[in-house]
């Protein structure tokens, strides 16, 4: 099974987004409520390895992109 960075970084950008979407309608944050709080170092590992995907993301939305043919 190849998973390329690409793909894994779009999971963990749809993971924090399905986050962002709970806090703001229900005011509940799953990731600290499964990792023990948000400032347990779990949690802060969670938000970061998240962030930084989302900072990969924007790589795809500047990379040329090329057709299959």
């Amino acid at each position: 099974m190849n998973i390329s960075l690409d793909k894994i970084a779009l999971i963990l950008v749809i993971i924090g987004a399905l986050n962002w979407l709970l806090v703001g309608i229900l005011s509940f944050d799953l990731v600290a409520a499964i990792f023990g709080g948000t400032g347990a170092i779990l949690s802060r590992i969670i938000y970061t390895l998240i962030g930084v995907a989302g900072i990969w993301a924007i790589s795809l939305l500047i990379r040329p992109t090329t057709e299959v043919k």
